[in-house]
């Protein structure tokens, strides 16, 4: 059971959510659970390099690694390559030891999936991993801070490959996101507080 308790949050499952509901759980590598009081003992992005280069991304920062992965085609992911976005850090593995990949201390990274009948229940992203149901959809997208009605992003999007849109936004805000697609929406609150999920997968277009 202590095991079971303290497995790395990249090797946990999440689940696909049907109309009726219900949660249909596959390995996904992403936590279908918050975060918990065991932490990962993760090595440094320095020493990740290595790893880095196996798959063409070395040198690069953390946001640059997350969003060249986050932006790749299906067919193109890299396989048994492992990330998941939190608050503060991307963590990656390919098996063998996980990395810690530190995300600026002023950004946070939410990754929002859209969908008409089917999405996945999950708490951190999981760039080469997850997969959504609405991929290389014209989305148009608002997101404002709730503290001060400042307009954070307002534009037309497309989803990427993996069926999602990722957005960089300032760290520790409360906010509200709305996507519009075809004359349907969705709207959620979101945080991005270090507790706060790095994925958004409840936006239902209706």
């Amino acid at each position: 059971m202590e095991n079971r308790e303290h497995e790395t949050a990249l090797s946990r499952g999440c689940g696909v959510v049907a109309d009726d509901g219900r949660v249909h759980r596959h390995r996904r590598f992403c936590p279908i659970a918050g975060p918990t009081s065991a932490t990962v003992a993760a090595s440094s992005s320095a020493e990740a390099q290595p790893l880095l280069a196996r798959y063409g991304l070395a040198g690069k920062s953390t946001v640059e690694v997350l969003d060249q992965l986050d932006r790749l085609d299906l067919q193109q992911r890299p396989a048994g390559l492992k990330a998941s976005v939190r608050a503060g850090e991307l963590l990656i593995s390919d098996g063998g030891q996980e990395f810690s990949l530190p995300i600026p201390a002023d950004r946070f990274y939410l990754s929002a999936g859209p969908y008409l009948q089917q999405t996945h229940d999950c708490f951190f992203h999981a760039p080469t991993g997850c997969k959504g149901e609405l991929a290389g959809k014209q989305v148009q997208v608002k997101i404002l801070n709730d503290a001060n009605g400042t307009v954070l992003v307002d534009e037309s999007r497309t989803t990427f490959a993996n069926g999602f849109v990722g957005f960089w936004l300032p760290r520790n805000i409360t906010g509200t996101l709305r996507i519009t697609s075809d004359g349907k929406t969705a709207e959620s609150k979101i945080s991005t507080g270090a507790d706060a999920p790095t994925f958004l997968t409840t936006l239902r277009l209706v």
